[in-house]
């Protein structure tokens, strides 16, 4: 098997990598929370040293734990509307489609990342039935005219691990041109505190990883005060249910500047 080289200008910094390699270490535990059969193969088939990722058990568990959380909002959401055009934005090495919407027969799904980042995309995943590839930047218009010819079918926007790394003026223009061209749309996307926006920079400055987060989001409804109609339909912190394999630190969920610092967000753009 010919291996997929990373070049310099390929490799949109590791960030890419470590959830794939997560759900790859995943994907071999018998009691796995997020099953993804083509993830051991992408990471087969990428000439990389995924030895240099390293992942501490509670970083693995909180990764996937995000994941199955995007992925149950996406299946409540094709479950509800059969006939939706799914956006995943920033989907860099995911598969989600695969996971959640291969054996629907309506959908539309878009996969939206930087062309880099989708040319890699292509000779590991290939596309999705009934998939399209939108290689440009979020903030580039031209996609928009694209996914709105759809009509009035329901819309569902994904953002996962993607907008904490825009300045927040980009979030709030990206949300509100959403809420534009899509009335009725839903977004799903997480989010961190400010605190814990400078704790996750603190950790990553001792790192070889270049990206930092910017976007810090102390209260999930003051997106809401961005515009008439945005409304919070959903909520979800990784430390507020029992998980098992959190292990001790799920005592964070009684240290509210930690137990709710991190979460997955659901809004309705009316």
């Amino acid at each position: 098997m010919t291996k997929v080289s990373l070049s310099s200008q390929n490799l949109v910094a590791e960030t890419l990598l470590i959830p794939l390699y997560a759900r790859a270490v995943e994907a071999q535990r018998p009691d796995a929370l997020v099953r993804d059969d083509q993830v051991v193969a992408m990471v087969n088939q990428i000439d990389y040293d995924f030895s240099r990722i390293k992942l501490q058990a509670h970083d693995q568990v909180g990764i996937i734990l995000r994941v199955r959380q995007f992925d149950r909002r996406a299946r409540d959401f094709l479950a509800r509307n059969p006939d939706a055009v799914v956006v995943h934005i920033g989907c860099g090495l995911d598969t989600r489609f695969e996971r959640v919407a291969e054996r629907n027969g309506q959908v539309e799904w878009y996969d939206l990342d930087l062309p880099e980042v989708m040319e890699l995309r292509h000779k590991l995943v290939g596309q999705a039935p009934r998939g399209h590839s939108l290689a440009c930047s979020v903030f580039d218009t031209a996609w928009l005219d694209t996914v709105s010819a759809h009509g009035a079918r329901p819309f569902l926007f994904v953002a996962e691990g993607v907008l904490p790394y825009f300045e927040q003026a980009q979030v709030k223009e990206l949300v509100l041109r959403l809420k534009e061209r899509f009335p009725r749309a839903e977004l799903v996307c997480d989010a961190m505190t400010p605190l814990m926006v400078w704790l996750h920079n603190w950790e990553l400055a001792f790192s070889k990883i270049g990206a930092r987060l910017h976007w810090g989001l102390s209260d999930p409804r003051d997106v809401e005060r961005w515009g008439a109609g945005i409304r919070l339909v959903d909520k979800w912190y990784y430390f507020e249910r029992p998980e098992p394999r959190l292990g001790a630190s799920r005592l964070m969920r009684y240290i509210p500047p930690l137990g709710k610092g991190v979460g997955v967000f659901h809004y309705q753009l009316w």
